[in-house]
């Protein structure tokens, strides 16, 4: 079981990358048109993000020089690039494999509730709920995603 709990966090991870992958550089600053909220980009650093807060308090040697990827200013957002969003994902990703590694291991993760299992449930629908965002945000911005890459998405054998 504990190669399948870790595998299905990686296989989230790759569709991630997938995703990040099929989106044209230009769309990065895609925002919902007449609307407030978050670029694309802005949305893949929340990913990033999220994975360095959950590493903190369950395996702070894990969390040590992750990338920061600040998005406050303009001149923040516009350094988030494909080049550097893929390099952050890919590492707070794999550490974050490497956690559940751990926790599948030992049991438990430290300051993680419910459980190793509900955790990665918790994750992935987060990270899940954020593609979706991310889909939503480029058609509304008059971008969707090629039909290859929204049904891609699904198809966690090929990935």
């Amino acid at each position: 079981m504990t190669d399948q709990l870790v595998d299905s966090w990686m296989i989230n991870h790759r569709i991630n990358l997938y995703l990040l992958d099929a989106i044209p550089p230009d769309a990065l600053s895609a925002v919902p048109v007449g609307m407030k909220g978050r670029s694309v980009a802005e949305i893949f650093a929340h990913l990033h993000k999220v994975r360095g807060m959950w590493l903190e308090p369950a395996a702070p040697d894990l969390a040590v020089g992750l990338p920061k990827l600040p998005t406050k200013t303009k001149a923040d957002k516009d350094a988030l690039t494909k080049d550097v969003l893929r390099a952050a994902l890919t590492q707070s990703g794999e550490r974050m494999g490497a956690l559940f590694q751990r926790g599948v291991e030992q049991g438990k993760l430290p300051n993680i509730k419910p459980h190793v299992a509900g955790f990665l449930g918790y994750l992935i629908a987060h990270e899940g709920y954020h593609r979706g965002e991310i889909g939503m945000t480029l058609t509304l911005a008059g971008q969707p995603l090629p039909d290859e890459v929204a049904y891609g998405l699904w198809d966690w054998e090929k990935r």
